[in-house]
C-alpha cells in the first residue's frame, strides 16, 4: 500500500509540474503609458522664462536707480556762478539750486559744504569776504526753500582757489563761484521725487 500511495503522491506532483511548466505563462501587466514630457517640458521653459525676466527686470531697474543717483550726485556738485562783485544769485543759478532743493529734501542725510570763491581783483580780505557773502547766499536761498540750515556749512577761500588761472573775463567769471562739497550721507542720495 505504500506503494500505491508513493506512486499516487508521484504521478499527482508529476502532473503539477507538467501543468505548471507546459502553459502558458502569465501575461505580463502592461507598460505604464509614458507621460507626455511636452506639457512638464513646456511649464519648466516658461517658469525659467519667467525667472530669467525678472532677473533682468530687477537688473535694468537697479542700473536705472545707479543712474538716477549717479545723475543726483553730479546737480548736488554743480556750481553755481556769480557776477563780477556780486553776491546775489543769478537767474541760471537758481535753476540749479531748485534742482538741488529737490535732492535734498529727497536726501535728508546728506550734508553739505557751501565754498565761496572769488576772482583775483581786489584784496584778499575783500575777496575773502565777498566769497563768504556768495556762500551764505545760497545757505539763504536753502533756507527760504525749508532746508534746515544745520545740514550746511559755509566757509569761503576767497581768490585762493581759482578754478581758472587766467587774467581775463572768461577765467574770472568761472572763479566767482560757490562749490557744493558732499561731506556726509553721500550713499544716501535719493534723486527728486
Amino acid at each position: 500500500m505504500m506503494y500505491r500511495r508513493l506512486l499516487l503522491a508521484s504521478v499527482v506532483l508529476g502532473g503539477l509540474a507538467v501543468a505548471a511548466c507546459g502553459g502558458e505563462p502569465p501575461p505580463e501587466p502592461p507598460a505604464p503609458e509614458p507621460q507626455a514630457a511636452g506639457p512638464d517640458l513646456d511649464s519648466l521653459r516658461a517658469y525659467e522664462d519667467s525667472v530669467r525676466a525678472a532677473q533682468e527686470a530687477a537688473a535694468r531697474a537697479a542700473a536705472e536707480r545707479e543712474r538716477a543717483i549717479a545723475e543726483a550726485r553730479e546737480i548736488l556738485e554743480q556750481r553755481v556762478h556769480f557776477d563780477y562783485d556780486e553776491s546775489a544769485i543769478r537767474p541760471d543759478a537758481e535753476s540749479v539750486l531748485r534742482q538741488k532743493v529737490a535732492i535734498l529734501r529727497a536726501s535728508p542725510a546728506v550734508r553739505i559744504r557751501l565754498e565761496g570763491h572769488a576772482d583775483e581783483r581786489g584784496s584778499v580780505e575783500y575777496n575773502q569776504a565777498l566769497g563768504n557773502r556768495r556762500a551764505q547766499s545760497v545757505l539763504d536761498f536753502f533756507g527760504q526753500q525749508g532746508l534746515m540750515a544745520g545740514n550746511f556749512q559755509t566757509t569761503s577761500f576767497g581768490e585762493e582757489r581759482p578754478l581758472s588761472a587766467g587774467s581775463n573775463e572768461t577765467a574770472w567769471a568761472q572763479n566767482r563761484r560757490v562749490e557744493f562739497v558732499i561731506t556726509a550721507g553721500g550713499g544716501s542720495i535719493n534723486p527728486a521725487q
